[in-house]
């Protein structure tokens, strides 16, 4: 069977160096209170591998250095302590959770009325359908590797509950609305 060959110039461009990765540009925008920002995203969003054209474009995965590995996007959700993202949905992937360092409370159904915790090496998959939220417990900063599976993850397929938009514009009058206008939706469970 005939084999591929790569030289060492093809195969940087499907290198990632953590050193080198840089927050998802959105979280970069000073219009935005950091509070707001940390409803939605985990402090920093580090991409390591996004889609290519044919699967889809999608702003959570955008610069991310490698394109391409087979419809999975991959990023290193980095938190300070007692951070992480509210609960969300995703409606057609899959969302598998790998801490790297750290210790991770897991939280998942329309209210969260389930938890776990999570500590160095362990993983969660969770389904599409049902919402989840993850929140660094431990003292220091926290690396959480999360690869999003099986359909396209861009904004179509990522809903906030309700709740997350009311504490949103609880620090700022109308900010949800400055998420809506980039495709975030706020209707998980309804």
């Amino acid at each position: 069977m005939k084999t591929l060959k790569l030289t060492k110039s093809d195969m940087g461009k499907r290198v990632s160096r953590f050193l080198d990765l840089i927050p998802l540009p959105i979280q970069l925008d000073k219009t935005i209170p950091q509070a707001g920002k940390d409803i939605v995203y985990a402090r920093k969003l580090l991409s390591i591998i996004g889609l290519d054209s044919s699967e889809g474009k999608t702003p959570i995965n955008s610069g991310a250095p490698i394109i391409g590995a087979g419809g999975i996007t991959i990023t290193i959700a980095n938190c300070p302590p007692g951070q992480g993202p509210g609960l969300h949905n995703h409606l057609g992937t899959f969302e598998t959770f790998t801490v790297l360092e750290g210790e991770f409370l897991i939280r998942w159904n329309d209210n969260g009325s389930e938890e776990l915790t999570l500590k160095k090496y362990d993983t969660i998959s969770i389904p599409p359908g049902v919402c989840r939220s993850f929140t660094n417990i431990g003292k220091t900063e926290g690396l959480l590797q999360v690869i999003i599976s099986g359909g396209v993850h861009d904004m179509n397929d990522i809903s906030f509950t309700p709740e997350a938009k009311v504490e949103m514009d609880s620090i700022e009058a109308n900010l949800s609305q400055k998420f809506e206008k980039i495709g975030f939706k706020f209707n998980a469970g309804l």
